[in-house]
């Protein structure tokens, strides 16, 4: 079918992810690539969220459509709250619980314009009996690699975890006995806390690991941002697990733009920064857009730093979420003390123009996978803070491929210490000790950024959605 009249070959996609721009953006890139092979995206997200976005090239003016539903008021979300950087953590099942309440717009935009596929995320359990009635495909995909979908087991052990007993803290420090390979994929104790609390139910209903499961079960397929040649044995793992075709996107790594930001202020002052500095001298630090740092352990990063003597480029921004609350302040005189040492920047940066630039030998980062791959593209060795979700596990997997080094924390608290954030980044930026984790880091960058071979995965991809969608809902010829 992929090669039959054109008119009948274009397909209709409804894209809608969960309401975190860690999960907007990459559903938008997918958006893109779909599109620019003719197919028509209707792309869901509330108003606020639309209108962040980046402007996208005007090519896709006539193919992405962007299509705005409201969030209903729920209590216990802050007024204009429409994404996960707008409010704390602990507010976060109050977004879950406004984003069941767009099932009834959802659904009339699914009515009127029956597409063909829906690509979803994991929070909307609700839309698998409506995309049944209607016919539509649907699939799951997930922006997290395939160890973080695989740790939490078969659809059974999700749905399990709202009816009956869920996980007990100890389940989550040890690898699952369904991973019939060696993994160093665990959580500490401090994440695990986190990982029971996504287990119970809150006040949506129901639990997170629950969504997952139900969203798995009607799905034709699962996307993941995954590629067989980068720890393939988890692709083959999901797929047993779930017995659903596990289709990867490879890692779609961004591309560069050459000329973009040479004029911009910002870009040319950071650069002129970093020109001044030996090759491979610099540590990049960025926490991501999500991951909300308490004062304590910003100043243990700056202290670090500070004993680190490494030359550093810390993006340093008001945490999201925070809302009224004082911005972090970092301790008393430390600006000065390493004015000729790092710069501490402060609002939006470049990240992957800082990246490529060859002043810069390593990346502290807080694991989220996409921020892995655009360090890893460039070939940087990764000093790694992990904080929430996926990125304990994307910390431990990546040390045990040499590719890094884990901040060594306090088990049960997660604290850790000026001292061995230092020592951490004198391994990796400068120590013989390093060296091999330098080395390896590189070998990975024909990988992380070979273009050639992650697209062939979203031409592979988009032939599926082709050739799938006749069978799937039966609007076509077999």
């Amino acid at each position: 079918m992929a090669n039959g009249d054109e008119s009948n070959n274009k397909l209709h996609i409804v894209m809608f992810p969960w309401l975190a721009f860690g999960h907007i953006i990459p559903f938008l890139e997918l958006s893109k690539f779909i599109a620019q092979k003719g197919h028509k995206i209707s792309f869901i997200s509330t108003p606020r969220n639309i209108d962040r976005l980046p402007k996208i090239p005007s090519e896709f003016s006539n193919s992405i459509t962007f299509v705005k539903i409201p969030l209903p008021k729920v209590d216990g979300l802050p007024e204009n709250a429409e994404a996960t950087m707008d409010i704390t953590n602990e507010e976060i099942i109050y977004l879950k619980k406004a984003m069941d309440g767009m099932e009834k717009e959802v659904t009339k935009f699914l009515e009127k314009n029956t597409p063909d596929w829906i690509i979803q995320d994991f929070a909307q359990y609700w839309l698998a009996p409506i995309s049944t009635r209607l016919g539509i495909s649907r699939t799951f995909y997930s922006i997290v690699n395939a160890w973080f979908i695989s740790f939490l087991g078969s659809i059974e052990n999700m749905i399990n975890t709202n009816n009956c007993s869920p996980p007990t803290l100890e389940e989550f420090l040890v690898p699952p006995k369904w991973i019939p390979f060696e993994t160093k994929a665990a959580y500490r104790s401090h994440e695990a806390r986190w990982m029971v609390g996504s287990s119970q139910k809150n006040v949506s209903g129901v639990s997170d690991l629950y969504r997952n499961g139900v969203t798995l079960i009607g799905v034709d397929a699962i996307i993941i941002r995954h590629c067989h040649e980068f720890e393939g044995q988890w692709l083959k793992l999901l797929e047993d697990l779930h017995h659903k075709p596990v289709l990867p996107t490879g890692l779609m790594p961004p591309i560069l733009e050459s000329n973009s930001d040479e004029t911009n202020e910002s870009w040319i002052s950071i650069k002129e920064w970093l020109d001044d500095k030996p090759k491979g001298s610099v540590v990049y630090i960025a926490l991501g857009s999500e991951v909300t740092i308490g004062q304590s352990e910003i100043n243990e990063l700056a202290l670090g730093l500070e004993l680190s003597g490494i030359s550093f480029f810390w993006v340093l921004r008001k945490p999201s979420g925070s809302g009224n609350i004082d911005p972090v302040e970092l301790s008393d005189g430390f600006e000065e003390r390493t004015s000729g040492q790092g710069i501490i920047w402060r609002s939006w940066a470049p990240q992957l123009k800082i990246l490529s630039h060859k002043s810069v030998g390593g990346f502290l980062t807080h694991c989220g996978w996409s921020s892995i791959i655009e360090g890893l593209m460039f070939g940087h060795p990764l000093i790694m803070l992990p904080f929430l979700v996926d990125q304990g596990l994307n910390a431990r997997i990546l040390e045990d491929k040499g590719v890094g080094v884990e901040v060594p924390r306090n088990e049960e608290d997660g604290s850790f210490t000026g001292d061995s954030v230092a020592k951490a980044v004198k391994l990796i930026m400068m120590e013989n000790d390093g060296k091999i984790i330098r080395e390896k880091a590189k070998e990975l960058s024909s990988m992380f950024g070979n273009k050639d071979l992650h697209d062939k995965y979203i031409e592979n991809l988009i032939e599926f959605l082709e050739d799938s969608r006749k069978v799937s809902n039966g609007r076509g010829s077999n």
